[in-house]
């Protein structure tokens, strides 16, 4: 048998290697495009809620606060609710929230118009806010809000 020789003279060998050019040539042209695009393109613009100051204050307010505990009281304009002799407040649960809620605001034209405020202790959950909230909206108690510390500027 005759020998085969590896080194053929029509046999051409095989490169193994990458060729990058072609790749960074690509890169560059991406990398020009969004150079020159990126200014024209204009920013998402969310439009976030504002607080306004009222022309007027309110002649009455109700609050509901909800301490630690997740117990819940009851404030008309600050002070304790006339039925009650608690100078925190009228304790109340949950469920009857929202018809006490009702009959504080009374009967009239201004009486949805009554704010309720609602204030929480920093360690109440979350989860217990919403659920009070959740409660006056399905009463269509109209004008709720969240009362919130401010810090000195």
């Amino acid at each position: 048998m005759p020998a085969v020789s590896s080194r053929g003279g029509s046999r051409r060998r095989t490169i193994n290697e990458i060729n990058m050019v072609p790749f960074i040539d690509v890169m560059l042209v991406l990398l020009i495009i969004f150079m020159v695009s990126a200014p024209l393109m204009t920013p998402g613009v969310i439009d976030l809620p504002t607080v306004g100051k009222a022309q007027r204050q309110p002649d009455r307010i109700v609050e509901v606060q909800l301490d630690a505990s997740e117990l819940l009281r009851i404030k008309v304009n600050g002070k304790a609710d006339t039925g009650t002799a608690e100078a925190e407040g009228e304790r109340i649960a949950l469920p009857q929230l929202a018809r006490r809620i009702q009959a504080l605001q009374g009967t009239g034209a201004g009486a949805a118009q009554t704010p309720v405020v609602i204030s929480a202790d920093k360690g109440v959950k979350y989860e217990a806010v919403v659920k009070v909230m959740d409660t006056l909206q399905k009463a269509g108690i109209a004008r709720v809000g969240l009362a919130v510390r401010t810090t000195g500027a």
